[in-house]
């Protein structure tokens, strides 16, 4: 994906078009085409300590100068209080994504290329600067790294505790200017000048834009100089890896081969599926010895409920089988009184298990999982005891008053908790509480307990088949007696909560119609899909509440208080529409005419990897139009839903 020189020269444009390196381990290297940091998650090198969490800013950015015959001309940019200083931007002809984040700069008489990269596997960043011109015998490159060293969450501001000292060895120079913190070694073939300064009111307008602190300090710890020719192209990586010795030919040779394996993978049938496929591979890390998903960048980490909605999408449609099964294994451990984690905090490895639907979720995919791989040794031998420690601590009832009722649904919730998918809260306002029973929460149990039954019965367990069975016959029976709004024609959002009957227009009763298509079929089935295309679908997903609704809010933005009234009350999602188009298809039917018509809800997603982060889709979506994206640019369950139904649902049909 390219970015035309008069993009690039737009700052106004260039400033909301931004990137994204990973490294598989959590860490990332992000940044706007224009090449100034708007966000305080915008940096170079970001590594997270106990992979993928405790996330640290280690350089932010790098000043770059290239001179020519006398000429000084800037190839990055950088915000202050009323100034952009340097104005690198101006100078940018071309910006490319593909194989990872490429600049062209005219610079006098020559042009430049700049490259950033990071290494899978690796907590390190390469940035490589070549002269395109074979005329031209050699231009003169000036470096300045600006670094803070701090949580990623937080600001950096000037201060006295700092240690201005440097290390230099033989081609490397080393700095650590908080002890808490691991060293950072930059690796250059040229010349170091230590010169020790501060940049002071560096401006990050997304934060101010969040009511957020929006103002940094950086340190400098000095300037290198590199003599770049059209022969020779000049790197430097800078890493925490305790190493003397680096080949960035190697390196950069390395990660190459394997992101050109990657798209060579991808199936070719529709030209939306190769680059989903390689935004895929952004969200899968490592945990430990385990792996798991980072839900969003650059912002969250990784959740229960994003990871098993995601792993059809990111793994098994993809054919990351081992990766998938990797990530089963690591949730199935911590499994507790029937819970699976919904989050591992940023900090310490304590889980919260703040969910009601995430542990359902493990056993939808853990059910996929076995259909694509027939992996039934290892499903039997780790995974069937969770999912049996799952379904008897929602009979039994287990925290947060989550239990099955007397007529076989699932109820729970306790003031002051958010145990859905729809989970803001401020302060102690729950926004969408939804505490009772939740429609797509007996949807998930539901496919549950029929996915328990086939299991048991394939693993020769005929008492827990028959247990399994009648509870999903129950709760089928109580379903269809109770979730019908005849008056709208519906399904009810929640039932017997703090609010009776919920009669909100949500799209979460499309699980029921995905999950479990038995359950609701013929005149009702294409009811919902029929009112929920009216209020709901939009080109970039569907809303969260009907336009109708006095709670409606068209409009994610403002302060945290502001943004988070918003986040489920009208709202686009964009992974609503993987739900959407499966249950679409379950009520229309499979021929290649419908399949056709189902990929047209798709296609607002081919413009968006185009106008937000290059290449991702965006975590949501303005309820109006224009549906300006908002929230996380990266989103896991964004680019695996739509994936999961263009590979498995809508396939060659194209």
């Amino acid at each position: 994906m390219t970015v035309d020189a008069a993009t690039c020269q737009a700052l106004d444009r260039s400033l909301h078009l931004e990137w994204l390196e990973t490294n598989g381990r959590g860490g990332f290297a992000s940044g706007t085409v224009a090449g100034a940091n708007t966000r305080r998650y915008h940096a170079l090198l970001l590594v997270a300590r106990q992979p993928p969490v405790e996330r640290v800013v280690l350089v932010n950015h790098l000043e770059e100068w290239v001179e020519c015959d006398g000429r000084l001309t800037p190839l990055s940019t950088n915000l202050y209080p009323g100034a952009v200083h340097p104005a690198g931007y101006a100078f940018c002809t071309e910006f490319s994504s593909d194989p990872w984040p490429t600049w062209t700069y005219t610079c006098g008489p020559v042009s430049v290329q700049r490259e950033i990269l990071c290494v899978r596997g690796r907590d390190l960043v390469v940035v490589r600067w070549t002269l395109l011109d074979r005329n031209q015998q050699s231009a003169i490159l000036r470096i300045r790294p600006m670094v803070s060293g701090r949580d990623s969450h937080y600001i950096h501001h000037e201060n006295q505790v700092l240690s201005t000292t440097v290390i230099q060895g033989s081609g490397w120079i080393s700095w650590r200017p908080y002890p808490s913190l691991p060293a950072v070694r930059a690796f250059y073939d040229g010349t170091y000048w230590h010169d020790p300064d501060w940049f002071r009111h560096v401006q990050f307008p997304v934060e101010q834009e969040r009511g957020l602190d929006h103002e940094e300090d950086w340190w400098s710890p000095g300037e290198f100089e590199l003599i770049i020719t059209p022969e020779q192209p000049q790197t430097v990586i800078l890493t925490t890896e305790e190493t003397d010795d680096l080949d960035s030919t190697l390196l950069i040779q390395q990660e190459n081969a394997r992101r050109t394996k990657l798209v060579s993978q991808a199936p070719r049938f529709d030209p939306l599926v190769p680059s989903l496929w390689r935004a895929a591979d952004d969200f899968l890390v490592e945990r430990g010895n385990g792996a798991t998903v980072v839900a969003g960048y650059p912002w969250f980490t990784d959740w229960g409920r994003d990871t098993f909605i995601s792993l059809p999408g990111l793994c098994l449609v993809t054919g990351r089988y081992d990766h998938a099964w990797h990530i089963i294994e690591s949730y199935a451990a911590h499994v507790s009184d029937g819970l699976l984690p919904n989050r591992f905090p940023d900090a310490g490895e304590t889980p919260e298990y703040n969910s009601i639907d995430a542990s359902l979720w493990f056993i939808d995919a853990v059910d996929r999982y076995l259909i694509c791989t027939s992996d039934e040794a290892r499903v039997r031998a780790v995974a069937w005891p969770a999912i049996k420690q799952i379904l008897d601590g929602y009979r039994r009832g287990t925290r947060y008053q989550i239990h099955r009722d007397r007529d076989g649904l699932i109820v729970g919730g306790i003031p002051g908790s958010q145990l859905t998918w729809m989970d803001a809260k401020v302060g102690d306002w729950v926004v969408t509480p939804r505490y009772g029973k939740p429609v797509e929460i007996q949807a998930l149990w539901m496919r549950s307990l029929d996915v328990g039954q086939r299991l048991a019965q394939r693993f020769r367990e005929p008492a827990y088949a028959a247990f399994c069975r009648r509870e999903r016959a129950l709760a089928t029976h109580s379903f269809r007696q109770k979730f019908w709004y005849e008056a709208g024609g519906y399904l009810y959002d929640v039932i017997e909560g703090q609010d009776g009957l919920d009669t909100s227009l949500r799209p979460n009763q499309l699980y029921v119609l995905a999950l479990c298509p038995d359950v609701i079929q013929g005149k009702r089935a294409r009811q919902i899909i029929q009112v929920v295309s009216e209020h709901l679908l939009t080109p970039m997903g569907l809303r969260t509440l009907s336009p109708t609704d006095p709670q409606y809010r068209p409009r994610y933005e403002g302060g945290v208080a502001e943004r988070d009234g918003a986040y489920h009350q009208g709202t686009v999602w964009p992974f609503l529409l993987g739900a959407f188009v499966t249950a679409w298809l379950n009520v229309f039917g499979r021929s290649a005419k419908r399949k056709r018509e189902a990929r047209a809800f798709l296609n607002g997603l081919e413009a968006h990897l185009h106008q937000a982060c290059i290449g991702q889709v965006s975590e949501i979506f303005d309820g109006e139009a224009p549906h300006l994206p908002r929230g996380c640019p990266a989103q896991a369950w964004s680019v695996a839903e739509p994936l999961r139904v263009l590979i498995g649902e809508l396939g060659r049909h194209r």
